[in-house]
């Protein structure tokens, strides 16, 4: 049982609710296979954040995070081919609810980490049967927050300091369709952030946010696993990871040794960033992709 799953059924039975018929995912979230899929569409709507923010493309591309201009279409089916099986895994018939969960990270900063991140996600909200939760982990450098402009609200640490708070109610709506943002929150402040990742109220945020909505997939953006002991205390928490290599640049002991962190079966595939040579099936133990991305991004937000 995941920790997540833990998580969601001490939080039943602290609330002596038994599951009902029409509770999300069938009985998923306590290890027993799932309904059938139609059932995941079936729940009641899920309400809208109640703050939301405007999402500037034109500045992100500015800024490195989106491909430029003219470059869209060769980035999109990039995406596509990322996200299908993540996707597929995450809502198959046997899984779990820690599959929804999605964590991108690096061997070191500079990999293309947060641009992969950020355009993973918009490719997964495009999809018409579920919403992405886009989750700033990245507490040491929280560029998504400071990118889509939230790096003053407040977010996961504070949600994680505070056990009076529901994290769902830091979580912002955008102007994108299925896509929601939860900040790093905490002004900033890391001093005992990995333990606080590290804890059982971790997991508990985690399995509220998984419980309240079913169609919901979470990406984690994390700081790089070999740079952060936050990281590392990140990685209890998805049932899929995914690690972002710069061609060229990550050296292979680095990516050894971010592998050696990452529990096999979380391993959900590599990103090979700024190439511009295709891979064959099973190369980088799965993915293959060439993102391109780190080529398009400006020295600041390459984490």
């Amino acid at each position: 049982m995941s920790v997540i799953e833990s998580a969601l059924d001490k939080l039943r039975r602290a609330a002596g609710t038994a599951k009902t018929a029409s509770e999300p995912l069938g009985a998923s979230i306590s290890g027993v296979p799932l309904a059938a899929r139609p059932a995941i569409f079936s729940a009641e709507p899920i309400e809208r954040p109640a703050k939301s923010v405007a999402v500037d493309v034109a500045q992100l591309r500015a800024d490195g995070y989106l491909p430029e201009a003219g470059e869209e279409r060769r980035f999109a089916d990039y995406y596509r081919e990322i996200k299908r099986p993540l996707i597929r895994r995450a809502f198959a018939p046997d899984s779990t609810a820690d599959l929804r969960f999605i964590l991108v990270s690096s061997a070191l900063p500079g990999e293309g980490k947060t641009f992969t991140t950020l355009n993973l996600a918009l490719s997964m909200a495009r999809e018409h049967d579920l919403s992405v939760l886009l989750i700033d982990a990245d507490i040491p450098n929280p560029q998504i927050s400071r990118a889509l402009g939230v790096e003053d609200e407040p977010g996961l640490m504070d949600a994680l300091r505070d056990e009076t708070h529901d994290p769902e109610s830091f979580v912002l709506g955008t102007d994108i369709p299925g896509l929601d943002l939860l900040p790093a929150g905490g002004c900033g402040t890391v001093d005992g952030a990995a333990e606080l990742i590290s804890s059982a109220r971790m997991a508990q945020v985690a399995a509220r946010l998984s419980l309240r909505n079913p169609r919901r997939l979470v990406l984690l953006d994390s700081p790089p696993l070999l740079a952060s002991s936050e990281a590392r205390a990140l990685l209890h928490i998805p049932g899929q990871v995914i690690l972002v290599v710069r061609s060229r640049e990550t050296p292979q002991h680095a990516m050894q040794d971010a592998l050696a962190q990452i529990e096999k079966k979380k391993l959900a595939g590599l990103v090979l960033n700024d190439t511009t040579v295709g891979i064959g099936d099973g190369y980088y133990y799965g993915y293959g992709y060439s993102t391109h991305g780190a080529k398009s991004e400006k020295p600041a937000p390459t984490a």
